[in-house]
């Protein structure tokens, strides 16, 4: 290791030790290298264990409290699925046909998002599917994604950001054929490493799960949970999952020797070609993985770099994961071979075939001189402390349990074009995988020219992204449409919206456009939503 390199990694691990976080700086050694502390080396997720029965695949998830010695010998209140803190890797193939038993032995309600798959409304996790203290649900549906990094986590309205920040996460990666068949790392926890970067505060070694006064913004970094992480990959291209699963922070992520490294997916599946880059910004709820190549045998720092193109909050340089080739490992015994030039092929659609253009106005849209009294309006009741009694509206409203907001037919092919002249939010739209058409009428860069469910709407600017609505239709239980900064959502920044088959409302079949029912009837709504005794009248978009 070259004296540069050295002094590099000495300056990047000397994180200074003090009274506000109370997380120990690593070791050195006396040649001036980072010592590899068992206790920091990345936990990786185990997969989790299925059954087989009838054909399905049964998984069993249990949410649950838990602590954690992030700074050892110091213990933290956590939850966790099937553990103290974060979850297993849920690993399926397309075309399987899942079923997923969800405990819920916390103290509170909950639910489980399967963030970015295509499954049921009734089988999303949403809002409206809660699971109370004790009780389990069961979510099945087949696999109908191609391959790619999903996540799931809570959703509960009001209380996700959380229980998110308590633990309650995981990753879902899903398999295909034509990813299978691809020369590209796929050994999981060897060369092909998830890596779940999420901002704490610590107090004398205990980690905060304060989020409480507006939104959250750690000084700390933990990977997978592991802080100061580091782990051994082999000398060869080293492929890493990364999920963004901070409440808010957006990151800029790259290496501190500035090696390149390619991008080969984003949330929803491979990129067409692998991209370059040097660099990559990543909102909360994004996915995306990357390929570096190690074969050189010099360890490379994964870090957040400071970034013009990222707001003051979301600033600041981090370590995020050491990663420290072993030229001894098997799969170390050759070359690594340049990455495929064709990873998948996306068809596209054209603007002239949207049957639709949805327009979504944040906060106050976009003008060339922002209203700061534009961006929220108050709140007429008390359940969302985190918001501090504000909301960020979406086309002027708040998130509302009562009301449909948008109205989408089976099969249409529809254009959603997003403006912003806010703070930027990262939006995510439930059920679907879409493209991003242009920003500010400009073509996406070719990182982010595949398949997404979450895409960042910077101050100023309109994005327009499409998307086709097919295979699951509900009369009555809505998807949901929302930032993705966790306690934007929570405080209201989010909609609902219902995919409707035109040939069953023809048909006379029970709707939520039929205006009136009595709650009893709404299967989505919480069983202690209101009085059973009252009329339910939704408010529907205007036609």
């Amino acid at each position: 290791m070259n004296r540069l390199t050295i002094l590099s990694l000495l300056s990047l691990f000397l994180i200074s030790c003090n009274a506000s976080t109370g997380v120990p700086s690593p070791a050195v050694n006396s040649d001036g290298t980072v010592e590899l502390d068992p206790h920091s080396e990345l936990t990786i997720p185990p997969i989790l264990d299925y059954t087989i029965e009838d054909g399905q695949k049964i998984f069993d998830l249990v949410l649950q409290e838990g602590e954690v010695e992030f700074v050892e010998g110091i213990p933290s209140a956590t939850m966790g699925f099937n553990g103290d803190f974060l979850g297993p890797t849920i690993r399926v193939d397309a075309g399987d046909d899942v079923l997923l038993n969800v405990k819920n032995d916390l103290d509170q309600a909950t639910t489980v998002h399967w963030h970015g798959l295509h499954v049921p409304a009734e089988m999303d996790g949403t809002p409206h599917q809660l699971i109370g203290a004790g009780e389990t649900w069961q979510s099945y549906y087949p696999i109908l994604n191609e391959a790619s990094t999903m996540w799931y986590h809570p959703h509960a309205h009001g209380t996700t950001a959380q229980q998110v920040t308590n633990g309650l996460a995981g990753l879902y990666i899903i398999e295909d054929e034509n990813s299978k068949s691809l020369d590209i790392p796929q050994t999981y926890g060897v060369d092909d490493i998830p890596v779940i970067v999420q901002d704490k505060i610590f107090d004398d070694g205990v980690m905060s799960t304060s989020i409480q006064g507006g939104v959250f913004y750690g000084d700390t970094m933990l990977t997978n949970g592991t802080l100061n992480a580091w782990v051994q990959v082999p000398a060869k291209q080293v492929r890493l999952r990364i999920l963004n699963g901070s409440l808010a922070r957006i990151y800029s992520f790259g290496f501190a020797d500035g090696r390149e490294f390619y991008q080969i997916a984003t949330d929803g599946g491979l990129l067409e070609t692998p991209a370059p880059m040097t660099s990559l910004l990543m909102a909360t709820g994004e996915r995306a993985e990357i390929v570096v190549d190690l074969s050189d045998g010099e360890e490379a720092v994964l870090m957040t770099l400071d970034d013009d193109r990222l707001p003051g909050t979301s600033g600041g340089e981090y370590n995020i994961l050491r990663l420290v080739p072993d030229t001894g490992h098997d799969l170390a015994d050759a070359d690594p071979s340049p990455l495929p030039e064709v990873l998948n092929v996306i068809e596209r659609w054209t603007e002239d075939e949207a049957d639709v253009v949805r327009p979504l106005v944040l906060a106050g849209g976009v003008s060339e001189e922002p209203d700061p009294t534009d961006l929220y309006i108050e709140m007429d009741h008390d359940d969302q402390e985190n918001a501090g009694g504000r909301s960020i509206p979406i086309n002027g409203k708040v998130m509302d349990m009562e009301r449909i907001d948008e109205v989408v037919n089976l099969g249409d092919i529809e254009i959603w074009e997003i403006s912003n002249n806010g703070a930027p939010h990262p939006i995510h739209i439930h059920d679907i995988q879409f493209l991003i058409l242009d920003r500010n009428g400009i073509p996406p860069e070719p990182y982010e020219s595949g398949w997404k469910d979450t895409v960042l709407v910077n101050n100023n600017e309109t994005v327009r992204v499409i998307t086709k609505f097919d295979t699951y239709a509900n009369q009555e239980i809505p998807y949901m449409f929302h930032c993705h900064i966790l306690q934007h959502e929570d405080g209201g920044m989010m909609g609902q919206f219902i995919v409707v088959d035109p040939e069953a409302v023809a048909n006379g079949e029970p709707s939520i456009l039929d205006h009136t029912y009595a709650l009893a009837s709404l299967p989505f709504l919480p069983p202690d939503f209101g009085s059973n005794s009252e009329p339910f009248v939704c408010e529907l978009p205007a036609s």
